[in-house]
């Protein structure tokens, strides 16, 4: 009778070595059993694809939310009093994150539960900071900025689309890994469990299209002509905002109209201003340094216009575009000074454009808090430009508005909106959905949504029908000529069923491959493995690295009995 020891069993994996190396920083010959892998490795690789999944959808996140990033500067410097570009810092840490976190789950990839529990201290590390730093990158942004999470669900009316294509993808390959864990011969709950998940999310998953509100599936012959572009304080990208050379580059780069925010001085001259205080957009710290923190509108004309206006935009460079400017125009904007509203107005007059007008109300102990409205309306009569050109935006003293169009920030219902009188309404993207786009305009309500500084955020406007947008970036708009993609219904069914069928068909190839690979694995006998080596030829799938042979006192024709293998 034959008597052996089990025979030890290496698999080529040259890949599986190279990760050991760069996760353990162990480069010598890698053998490892085929035996369940421990709790902690399973523990240790889902805290690794975790982490994976939420900085994938931090920075999905942060790269639609460009759209807002002036707004969250702005946010910031009211809590922190200091001007600088946050998201910087966020976008760079985002980016080297992602990488480093994408490198080690694709490299652990070939063998995902095996590896992980040999991971370098350093790594380990890594991957431990990378994780509460994004957990502590949610938190904040939910207090800070909380309401800007909405982005996600208008962005998906963009991109939802590619992202199932991106998921079947996605779980197309991962049914590589599934395969070959769940057909072993072994069986468990576990192995079930993890079937039921993968089987269901795929379902899911294929299904989801169901689902999809995207403006931008629609015929060609529907599609309405492009939104009028609002300067939203001028073209703030390439010029200081709420000044008139702003303005002009607004208009010279296809805004058809200008939105402007007001504020009303001590003497009653309203002038354009977005902040309560001066001390972001001007000198005020150097000439009036003892009033730096004081509201803009305790200032009178005179002082007001004293100050410089253009240096901080040269300092800060808050859009990255000031090295694109020339010497020209660089040497301008050093010499700017705040712009009054009766300067801005007949800059649109010559131009034939309409505004909008943002008005802050003077405080109660302010001087003009009981004129400032008939301050305003004696500068549009001064600037000599057409009531019907102005639309009025503030919220109170409607009743005495009259020759002026009026708006509201407010999402109201129709019923509303025709009793207060208003024509149209001026909302922020995140609070209207494409179904109450189409509700307003068939009762005959203009829209106007506003910031809308990505081509992605205007093209899903334009496709829902959307008459005008207010924007921080004319320039940018002004180069989408058509949207960036348009598909038609029957286009768009013939490529998700497509897709669906050839990733189902693609899934169930691998199973019965990895099936039959590791059926074939798993049964061997001694004959087969000394033909092998005599040969000097491997076997389909593993190398034989030694085999001990032990006779105990039995015939020589024994040694044909079959040999158990233990892989």
């Amino acid at each position: 009778m034959v008597k052996h020891q089990p025979l030890q069993v290496y698999e080529k994996q040259v890949l599986l070595s190279l990760v050991t190396g760069i996760y353990g920083c162990r480069w010598k010959r890698y053998q490892r059993s085929q035996d369940e892998s421990s709790k902690w490795e399973c523990a240790w690789f889902t805290i690794l694809s975790s982490s994976f999944l939420l900085l994938l959808f931090w920075t999905y996140f942060w790269l639609v939310a460009q759209n807002d990033f002036n707004d969250f500067n702005w946010l910031v410097y009211n809590h922190s009093g200091e001007w600088r570009d946050e998201t910087i810092p966020i976008v760079t840490s985002t980016t080297v994150g992602f990488i480093y976190i994408t490198f080690l789950l694709v490299t652990a990839f070939p063998k995902p539960l095996s590896n992980v529990a040999d991971l370098h201290f350093r790594t380990t590390i890594g991957v431990l900071a990378t994780l509460l730093t994004i957990v502590s990158g949610f938190v904040s942004v939910d207090d800070v900025w909380g309401d800007e999470w909405e982005i996600i669900l208008v962005s998906l009316q963009f991109t939802a689309p590619f992202l199932h294509i991106g998921g079947l993808v996605t779980l197309t390959a991962v049914s590589w890994l599934i395969a070959g864990y769940v057909v072993r011969k072994e069986r468990s709950n576990f192995q079930v469990t993890v079937l039921a998940i993968y089987i269901l999310a795929l379902l899911a998953l294929c299904l989801a299209p169901l689902t999809f509100t995207c403006p931008c599936i629609m015929d060609r012959h529907v599609l309405k002509p492009p939104p009028v572009i609002i300067g939203r304080r001028g073209a703030p990208m390439l010029a200081p905002e709420n000044t008139m050379m702003s303005f002009s580059r607004a208009l010279q780069h296809g805004a058809s109209s200008l939105e402007a925010d007001v504020t009303i001085s001590v003497d009653g001259v309203p002038f354009l201003m977005r902040d309560h205080t001066l001390r972001r957009t001007t000198d005020v710290s150097k000439v009036f340094p003892s009033r730096e923190h004081e509201d803009a509108s305790f200032f009178n004309w005179t002082e007001i216009h004293s100050l410089n206006a253009g240096h901080w935009f040269l300092e800060s460079d808050p859009y990255w575009t000031v090295k694109t400017l020339s010497p020209k125009d660089r040497s301008r904007i050093g010499n700017l000074t705040i712009c009054s509203l009766v300067e801005m107005l007949r800059l649109a007059a010559r131009a034939n454009s309409s505004v909008l007008l943002n008005i802050r109300k003077p405080a109660p102990e302010h001087p003009r808090f009981r004129s400032w409205f008939m301050d305003t309306l004696w500068t549009l009569q001064k600037a000599g430009i057409s009531h019907r050109k102005v639309t009025w935006a503030p919220d109170t003293d409607r009743g005495r508005v009259r020759g002026l169009l009026q708006t509201t920030n407010e999402k109201l219902s129709v019923e509303e909106i025709r009793h207060r009188g208003i024509t149209s309404l001026t909302i922020h993207y995140r609070k209207i959905s494409h179904h109450d786009i189409q509700v307003y305009l068939a009762h005959n309500v203009s829209v106007t949504v506003y910031p809308v500084n990505e081509p992605w955020l205007y093209s899903v406007l334009w496709c829902s029908g959307v008459p005008s947008v207010s924007s921080d970036a004319p320039q940018v708009l002004q180069k989408v000529p058509y949207p960036v993609w348009l598909m038609s219904h029957s286009a768009y069914n013939f490529i998700w069923i497509s897709s669906d069928l050839v990733s189902v068909a693609v899934i169930m190839g691998i199973f019965f491959f990895q099936k039959w690979r590791i059926s074939g694995m798993q049964n061997y006998n001694p004959e087969q493995i000394m033909l092998s080596a005599v040969v000097r030829r491997p076997s389909r799938d593993v190398n034989i690295m030694k085999e001990k042979l032990i006779f105990s006192g039995a015939a020589f024709s024994d040694s044909s009995h079959c040999f158990q293998i233990h892989n």
